[in-house]
């Protein structure tokens, strides 16, 4: 049986891919935070509505809109859930691709903080560079 939090994950995963972001942020906590490691154009803590729609403004603006995110898997428990993540978008004019993790934490439903955890951090600074 599914876990609820893996059913609001998908489904927030699924809003996000329609370009709905209000209804992800719909799954977060007034004080979300998406925190992105690195060094890198993206790398930073996203704290808050204002700021995480900025991040996701840059994202976009960074591929020409063309960012695709496809969900590989995911995992989730009361407080912990787990979106494995495939990245692809042009760059400069060259493709761009790699796998990540998004680990978050989640309390009364809703997301409270995220953590990308690239697999290759060489090749997540590269994409981002």
């Amino acid at each position: 049986m599914t876990h609820p939090n893996e059913a609001q994950l998908r489904q927030a995963y699924a809003d996000f891919g329609r370009g709905d972001l209000e209804a992800y942020w719909s799954h977060c906590g007034d004080d979300f935070a998406f925190n992105v490691p690195g060094h890198n154009r993206v790398a930073g803590s996203y704290r808050g509505h204002d700021r995480f729609f900025a991040l996701i403004g840059t994202v976009m603006e960074l591929t020409g809109g063309q960012f695709e995110e496809i969900v590989e898997d995911v995992l989730a428990n009361a407080e912990h859930g787990v979106v494995l993540v495939l990245h692809r978008f042009p760059r400069a004019g060259r493709p761009k691709e790699y796998r990540s993790a998004h680990v978050y934490d989640i309390r009364d439903g809703k997301f409270i903080e995220c953590w990308e955890q690239p697999r290759d951090q060489a090749v997540f600074d590269d994409a981002w560079a």
